[in-house]
């Protein structure tokens, strides 16, 4: 399960992240996205748990959180939404 992290701490690393939701179960994965232009936090991140129960369990019990002075918003990612690109350039789908 994807599960989206907000409201987090420009402070909190990876590592910190991943630390808090290993306490509820095996963690895939754990990034807090970056600004690729300077490097720092957007002040979101998110972690991958294989175990749906697990997952569930971290969400019901990180959820208000305070983590390094900011309570976390967490829930389950929603699929990411295909935007239009800035500079009006189009992905286009080919049939084969």
């Amino acid at each position: 399960m994807n599960i989206f992290v907000g409201n987090v701490s420009r402070m909190v690393t990876d590592t910190e992240l991943r630390a808090a939701f290993e306490q509820y179960g095996v963690v895939k994965s754990a990034v807090i996205i970056t600004d690729r232009d300077t490097g720092t936090s957007k002040g979101f991140g998110f972690v991958e748990m294989d175990d749906a129960d697990e997952a569930n369990r971290a969400i019901e019990k990180l959820n208000g959180f305070e983590l390094k002075g900011r309570p976390l918003n967490v829930n389950e990612a929603r699929p990411r939404e295909e935007k239009p690109r800035r500079d009006g350039f189009q992905k286009r789908k080919f049939n084969r």
